[in-house]
């Protein structure tokens, strides 16, 4: 879907507050009420809003301690790696799974409530899954992590870019 000046404004209004009114939001990029819910509603339509999601601190909801986990699975088979990402994706501590090249088959991001259950979680229920082959756990002292991305072709403050 090709995006014009409208939906990048809308998209980066959105990304920065998706619990706006749609009042807010027209005003917010100039357009008129309706035309900012029509346009809206294609955007979500062709996909390009999936949701609108809650941010919320992983202190204050009881786990503060934070690890990428590189796993390497063995065989490496489309059933086996499947089966493992499903697996992955329904754990209580799993934040985000990336499917990856190179030397391991997928990163994890999880959310613990201390060092005790990062290690419970990488011995306890990695390990358990005979298909994994090898673990490597790096701790996250901090996670700086970007509330927007302006669509390809837009430059750092969302205007379209010259490619002339």
């Amino acid at each position: 879907m090709k995006l014009d000046a409208l939906d990048r404004a809308l998209l980066r209004e959105l990304q920065n507050d998706a619990r706006q009114t749609n009042r807010d939001l027209a005003a917010k990029t100039g357009v008129s009420p309706s035309t900012s819910l029509e346009r809206v509603r294609v955007l979500r339509e062709q996909g390009v809003i999936t949701g609108y999601h809650a941010a919320v601190d992983f202190e204050a909801i009881g786990r503060p301690v934070q690890a990428l986990i590189s796993v390497r699975i063995r065989p490496p088979a489309r059933p086996v790696i499947e089966g493992f990402r499903e697996w992955a994706a329904r754990l209580p501590e799993t934040i985000g799974l990336f499917v990856t090249s190179g030397a391991h088959d997928f990163l994890l991001h999880i959310a613990v409530p201390d060092v005790n259950g990062l290690y419970a979680f990488v011995i306890d229920r990695l390990t358990e899954r005979r298909e994994v082959a090898d673990v490597q756990t790096t701790m996250i002292y901090e996670h700086v992590q970007s509330r927007r991305i302006d669509p390809a072709g837009a430059d750092r403050h969302g205007a379209a870019r010259d490619l002339r």
